[in-house]
């Protein structure tokens, strides 16, 4: 089905009870499953990602309702379930009029997603990305919920920043929330990172995991990313771990709001959390030691090639860490 068929069905409560979500627009995906989710009393069980277990899932629709509400099964993952997983949730759904199942797939290979929903009781919709006329009006209605002042042309560079990424777009409203002001497309440029830096971050995290990074490290210096504005975000990125190793010692739990002032997704604060205690207090300073001298030397008049002293530093550094 369409997604505007799916609007037609949440108006008239008719949607099918067993759902695949799926496609380019991750926004949409999160939107239509929380509004699919919004059953009153249901027990609902959630998992993202690596929470995923085939046999907690099973076991949830199997169960019976002691008082009638109905049993929610969501599930995100941005891998592939098996259509054998699947069959069996869908048969569990169509065999118990109280049983509801959400499959978000947000992975990239959208072939043959949703081949086990079939039947009277199944639906699927593939989320195409939206022309920018509607990522706009959508961000400005996002924007006024979140308590956000933004205009046309803000809500527009915004989303050039991130090339059209509703979701990434709108995560960023809580950031801009804290200014407490209106948001112009100064105070965009001043305090959101566009693709390029999630590309950075990628290619950071491979670094700092002593991935290979070569292939990465060239496509960025392609695009035309200075060696010097690399080294200074590992720096940046280091020192975050270090928060967040120190934030999780103090506190026992990773928090981005004490770290960096504002929410990351909780997918990310689990990354960076798992990363951060696998380095050691004598590797965080011999490793931030090692990029501070590099960037000295990039920056002292007649310095050498600057590339080759960043490649130097970055296997220094994963010899370090």
């Amino acid at each position: 089905m369409t997604r505007q068929d799916l609007d037609r069905h949440l108006q008239k409560n008719t949607a099918p009870r067993a759902m695949a979500l799926f496609g380019e627009s991750h926004f949409f995906i999160d939107r239509y499953s929380t509004a699919l989710a919004r059953i009153e009393g249901a027990s609902v069980l959630s998992m993202y990602h690596d929470e995923y277990d085939f046999n907690a899932a099973k076991a949830h629709l199997s169960q019976g309702s002691l008082f009638g509400d109905q049993n929610l099964l969501l599930i995100k993952h941005e891998k592939k379930l098996s259509k054998a997983e699947l069959d069996v949730f869908v048969d569990l759904v169509g065999k118990n009029p109280d049983n509801t199942f959400i499959y978000c797939y947000v992975g990239d290979d959208v072939k043959s997603v949703d081949t086990a929903f079939k039947g009277s009781h199944t639906g699927s919709v593939r989320f195409y990305s939206p022309f920018a006329s509607e990522a706009r009006t959508i961000l400005l209605q996002e924007a006024q919920r979140a308590g956000v002042q933004l205009d046309n042309q803000a809500a527009l560079h915004l989303l050039d920043i991130h090339n059209n990424d509703l979701s990434l777009a709108c995560n960023e409203l809580s950031k801009l929330s804290i200014l407490n002001k209106p948001i112009t497309m100064r105070e965009i440029d001043e305090h959101v990172y566009g693709l390029s830096e999630i590309k950075l971050d990628h290619f950071i995290t491979q670094v700092v995991e002593k991935k290979e990074f070569l292939p990465s490290l060239h496509h960025l210096l392609e695009s035309g990313v200075a060696e010097v504005y690399i080294l200074t975000s590992l720096s940046k990125f280091l020192t975050e771990l270090y928060l967040f190793n120190t934030t999780i010692k103090l506190h026992g739990i990773a928090d981005s709001i004490l770290v960096l002032g504002y929410k990351l997704p909780e997918f990310i604060v689990k990354e960076r959390a798992s990363l951060s205690i696998k380095i050691s207090a004598d590797g965080y300073k011999k490793g931030l030691n090692c990029l501070l001298e590099t960037e000295l030397k990039m920056k002292s008049t007649g310095s050498p090639d600057q590339e080759a002293l960043l490649l130097s530093a970055l296997l220094k550094l994963q010899s370090i860490l």
